[in-house]
C-alpha cells in the first residue's frame, strides 16, 4: 500500500477535492483506493490535530479540545490505532489517500517528522500533494476567512514583508508568538508563510524525499478534479459523476474592514474576562456585511512581484503550474475601504452586550464535577470527550435566539383558505406505522397552521392507524395510500418515491416531509406558514431546523396533546451529537429538485435558482443547495421557526416505538443509545403551547365523526394494553428501568452520545 496526503494549501479547492473524494468513496474504494474515514469524515483534521506542535496549540485544537498536551497525545495514540485498524478491514486497498489542507501550515519539520512517524506503519512510500494559486489571490481568500475567525491585522501586514525584501517564510514563522489563547494563534493572526511555496515544497521534501511532493494547479471551478484523481491515483476512468459544492460569493471588500473593526473591538472585550460565545461573534460578523466588490488580487501587486521569480522556478519544475501561477492584471493598490454609512464598530457590539454579559456569567461547562448518573453510566471515553467540552465551542448551552420559556397569548383560529383551480397548496408527506393515538393532535394541529392537504404512507399497521387514516380519507380530511410493498431498507424513501407520481405532490404549491412526531413550530405573526412566508418571499427552501423534545420524565402513555405534555428541550445551541441539529425542509414546488428525500430534496436541476434560508429567514449557505441535512453554528436559526421534534414521548411510548422499528432505517434498532441521542429535557419552551386553545378546537372538528372518534379511543386503548404487555416483558422491562436512571444534564448527555457515536 501507499500513501498520498493531499495538504491543501488553504483556500486552494480542498473542500471541493473532499467532495469528490467523499462522492467517489465507494467507486475508489472497488478500485483499490481507500479514503480513509478514521482520520475525519471528510476533511481530516484529525491528522493534523495529532502531529501539530504540542506545546504550541492551533485554533483548531482549542476548539476540539485537544489544546492539552497529554490530550493530544492520547489523540495520537488513538488516531494510529484506529488507522491500522481501517488498513486491516480493506486489505486489498493499494493506496490509502487523506485530504486537511491545514497540514500545510504546519510550520517546522518536526511537525512533518511526526506526521511521518504516525504514517510509517501503513506504509513507507508516502507522496504528498499540494494545490496552488497565484499568492495574491490565495491571500485574498485567506483574509476574508482569518477576519471570520478574528483576525485584528489589516493587509498592509503583507504587503509591507513583500515590500521589505525580507525572507518571507522564515520572517512570518519568527513572529509566531506563545499562543495565550484560541484567539492570538498566529495561523489567524500572523503572515500565512505558506504562501511562499519554494520554502513549502523545500520543507516538505526534506522530510518525505525530493521526489514525493506533487504540486497540481488550483481549479476554482472544480471541473478538472475527477481527470486529476485517474492521473494521481493511476486509474483509467471514474464513471460517476461529481458535483462540485457550490461556492458562497466572496465577502465585499467594505465587509471585510467592517469584520476587522469589530474584532478589534471584540478583542478589547476578551481582555476584559467576558466571554463572546463564536456563533454570537460570527452572527455579529453577518449581520455588519454589505455587498458590493470583493478585494481584487490586482490590487495587490507588491505580493505578486515579491514571488514573480519562485512562482517561475516552481513551473520550471512544475509546468502544469503556468497558468494558475500568473498574477492578476495590476489595478489599483489595496487601500482599506471606508466601512460606510457612518459604521461605528462599538455601537454594533454594545447592541450585543447584554448577551455577552449572560454567556459570561452563565458558564454551566465550566463546572468542575459531573452528576452521580454521569459518574455512574459514562463510559471512560465519554468522560475524556467530558472534559475536552468543557469551555470549547461544541457545548452546548441555551443562549442563542428567542426567549422560548416564556407564555404568550394563544393564538386565533384559522379557517382553510380557498386554494386556486388545480392546486393543492402546502401538501405535507408523511409515512406511518403504529401511531394511532397520535394522528388527530398532528393533523389537526397542521391543519390549524395552514397545511393544506395530506398525503400519508402506512405499513404494517397493527393499531388501526391504517382504518383511521382511510376514515380520514373518506372524510376528505387526507389521502391515505398503503406502503406495505415497499422494498429495499427504507419504507419511507419508497413511499417519497411513489409520492412524486401523485397528483396531489405535481400540484402543490409547498411540498413538507415530516413524521408525525414532528410539529412546525411557527413564531411570528399568528404563527401560521403564510406568515412565516412573507417573511421570506424568495426562499424556494426552508431548512426547519430540530429541537429536540426529551421524556420530561413522564412514564406512563397518556391520551394528551404532546406538545402538552413535553416542555423541555435541547439547549438550541446544539451542534454535537450530529442528530440535534439535523433539519426537514419545506420545499417550493418549482421543479428544481427532482427527488424527495428524508431531510431534503435532492437532484438538484443545476440551471434552477435555488434559495435557501433556514429557520431565522436567513440564506444558508450555498453548499446546502447540492446537499446536507444538518445545521451548524454558521446556518443555525429558530427565531421565527423550528421543528418541535418529540422523538421519545412517554417511557411507556418508547417501548412501544423500540419494538416497531424504524421507519427510515429499518436495519438500525432503537435501543438505549437512541434514548441518549433524544432525551434533553433541561431547557423549558412553552412557545409552541399559543397553539393549544386551537388545537382543541380542531381536534374536536374531527371528533364529532362518530367513526373517527372510535378509531381514535381504540388505537388509545391498544397503545395502553401494548405498554403494559411490554413492561412485563423482561428486555423491555430492563430498557425501561435503564431510561429512567439516565437522568444527565446537557454536557454530560453530548460526551455520551459523541462516546456512543465514536464506538458506532
Amino acid at each position: 500500500m501507499r500513501i498520498v496526503v493531499h495538504i491543501g494549501v488553504p483556500e486552494c479547492g480542498a473542500e471541493a477535492m473532499q467532495s469528490a473524494l467523499g462522492q467517489l468513496r465507494p467507486e475508489l474504494l472497488r478500485k483499490g483506493v481507500l479514503y480513509s474515514g478514521a482520520a475525519g469524515r471528510s476533511n481530516h483534521s484529525r491528522l493534523y490535530m495529532a502531529v501539530s506542535d504540542p506545546g504550541r496549540a492551533d485554533p483548531l485544537r482549542h476548539a476540539r479540545g485537544f489544546a492539552p498536551p497529554p490530550v493530544q497525545e492520547k489523540l495520537r495514540r488513538d488516531l494510529a490505532q484506529e488507522l491500522q485498524a481501517e488498513a486491516a478491514r480493506h486489505p486489498d486497498a493499494r493506496l490509502l489517500l487523506f485530504s486537511a489542507p491545514q497540514l500545510a501550515t504546519l510550520p517546522d519539520t518536526a511537525e512533518l517528522e511526526r506526521l511521518r512517524s504516525l504514517l510509517a506503519p501503513l506504509s513507507g512510500d508516502i507522496t504528498i500533494l499540494a494545490h496552488l494559486d497565484e499568492q495574491a489571490r490565495t491571500l485574498a481568500r485567506f483574509y476574508a476567512e482569518a477576519l471570520r475567525h478574528g483576525r485584528l491585522a489589516s493587509l498592509q501586514q503583507e504587503l509591507s514583508l513583500a515590500e521589505s525584501g525580507a525572507p518571507w517564510a522564515a520572517t512570518a514563522i519568527a513572529g509566531w508568538g506563545p499562543v495565550q489563547s484560541a484567539h492570538d494563534c498566529p495561523e489567524i493572526q500572523g503572515i500565512p508563510h505558506w504562501l511562499d511555496y519554494p520554502a513549502l515544497v523545500a520543507r516538505w521534501q526534506q522530510v518525505f524525499g525530493a521526489d514525493k511532493v506533487i504540486l497540481r494547479p488550483h481549479d476554482p471551478t472544480g471541473a478538472t478534479i475527477p481527470d486529476q484523481l485517474c492521473t494521481l491515483l493511476g486509474l483509467k476512468a471514474l464513471r460517476r459523476k461529481i458535483a462540485a459544492p457550490p461556492a458562497d460569493p466572496p465577502a465585499s471588500a467594505v465587509t471585510l474592514a467592517r469584520w476587522r473593526q469589530l474584532n478589534a473591538v471584540l478583542a478589547r472585550v476578551l481582555a476584559t474576562g467576558r466571554n463572546v460565545p463564536r456563533p454570537l461573534w460570527r452572527g455579529l460578523l453577518a449581520e455588519a456585511s454589505l455587498p458590493g466588490p470583493p478585494v481584487e488580487a490586482g490590487g495587490l501587486a507588491a505580493l505578486s512581484r515579491r514571488f514573480q521569480l519562485e512562482n517561475r522556478s516552481l513551473v520550471a519544475r512544475f509546468p502544469d503550474l503556468a497558468n494558475c501561477l500568473g498574477p492578476d492584471g495590476p489595478r489599483p493598490a489595496w487601500a482599506e475601504p471606508d466601512p460606510g454609512f457612518g459604521f461605528r464598530a462599538t455601537q454594533y457590539v454594545a447592541a450585543i452586550l447584554p448577551a455577552i454579559l449572560e454567556a459570561t456569567t452563565a458558564k454551566p461547562a465550566e463546572r468542575a464535577g459531573m452528576t452521580p448518573a454521569a459518574e455512574r453510566l459514562l463510559s471512560d471515553k465519554a468522560k475524556e470527550i467530558l472534559v475536552s467540552l468543557k469551555g470549547n465551542r461544541f457545548a452546548p448551552h441555551d443562549r442563542i435566539g428567542p426567549p422560548s420559556d416564556v407564555e404568550s397569548a394563544p393564538f386565533a383560529e384559522t379557517a382553510p383558505v380557498p386554494l386556486p383551480a388545480g392546486k393543492t397548496g402546502k401538501v405535507i408527506l408523511a409515512c406511518m406505522k403504529n401511531e394511532a393515538p397520535y394522528v388527530l393532535e398532528w393533523l389537526a394541529y397542521h391543519r390549524q397552521i395552514g397545511v393544506d392537504n395530506f398525503l400519508i404512507y402506512t405499513n404494517d399497521c397493527s393499531d388501526g392507524t391504517d382504518a383511521l387514516l382511510d376514515r380520514l380519507t373518506e372524510l376528505g380530511i387526507v389521502q391515505h395510500r398503503p406502503n406495505d410493498d415497499w422494498k429495499g431498507n427504507s419504507p419511507q424513501q419508497h413511499a417519497l418515491n411513489k409520492a412524486l407520481r401523485e397528483d396531489l405532490v405535481r400540484k402543490a404549491d409547498w411540498l413538507i416531509h415530516i413524521d408525525v412526531d414532528e410539529f412546525i413550530n411557527v413564531r411570528v405573526g399568528n404563527g401560521t406558514l403564510d406568515d412565516f412566508l412573507e417573511r421570506v418571499p424568495d426562499a424556494t427552501n426552508v431548512a426547519m431546523t430540530w429541537r429536540m423534545f426529551g421524556n420530561n420524565r413522564v412514564e406512563t402513555f397518556e391520551d394528551r396533546p404532546v406538545i402538552a405534555q413535553f416542555d423541555h428541550a435541547a439547549p438550541r445551541y446544539c451542534p454535537k451529537p450530529h442528530t440535534s441539529w439535523g433539519f426537514k425542509t419545506m420545499t417550493r414546488n418549482s421543479g428544481a429538485y427532482g427527488k424527495l428525500s428524508c431531510h431534503r430534496p435532492n437532484k438538484r436541476d443545476p440551471g434552477a435558482p435555488v434559495q435557501w434560508v433556514n429557520g431565522s429567514g436567513k440564506p444558508m449557505p450555498a453548499r446546502y443547495h447540492e446537499k446536507g441535512w444538518r445545521s451548524d453554528p454558521s446556518s443555525i436559526g429558530y427565531d421565527l421557526l423550528q421543528l418541535n421534534h418529540y422523538a421519545l414521548r412517554s417511557a411507556e411510548s418508547f417501548l412501544i416505538k423500540r419494538q416497531r422499528g424504524r421507519a427510515l432505517h429499518v436495519d438500525r434498532s432503537i435501543g438505549l443509545n437512541y434514548w441518549v441521542r433524544m432525551d434533553w429535557s433541561q431547557n423549558r419552551d412553552v412557545a409552541i403551547m399559543r397553539n393549544l386553545p386551537r388545537l382543541a378546537a380542531e381536534t374536536a372538528r374531527l371528533m364529532a365523526d362518530p367513526e373517527v372518534k372510535r378509531l381514535h379511543l381504540a388505537g388509545v386503548e391498544w397503545h395502553r394494553a401494548k405498554a403494559a404487555e411490554l413492561r412485563d416483558t423482561p428486555e423491555f422491562a430492563e430498557l425501561f428501568r435503564q431510561t429512567q436512571a439516565m437522568q444527565l444534564d446537557d454536557l454530560e448527555r453530548a460526551a455520551m452520545a459523541l462516546a456512543l457515536e465514536i464506538d458506532g
